[in-house]
């Protein structure tokens, strides 16, 4: 493994699937000697999280909640 010119390293995909890296998630380096570990950032959103920020309050059915109600329920 090389690092590049803008110093970036690729993070084997196996390495990120074992320990649920996935695009966007904040890591930490931990130096001890000459030894350099990449850590999760304490107190990153995880991917569900960011997902529902993202998401949240951008569903609209355009229907008042009385309305869902008495679709869920089966009303007439």
């Amino acid at each position: 493994m090389r690092i590049t010119s803008k110093g970036q390293v690729t993070v084997p995909a196996w390495i990120r699937q074992r320990l649920g890296l996935h695009e966007g998630t904040e890591v930490d380096f931990v130096v001890d000697g000459n030894t350099v570990r990449i850590v999760r950032a304490e107190g990153s959103e995880t991917r569900g999280q960011r997902m529902a920020r993202r998401l949240r309050g951008r569903g609209s059915s355009g229907l008042s909640t009385m309305e869902i109600m008495e679709l869920l329920r089966g009303e007439d």
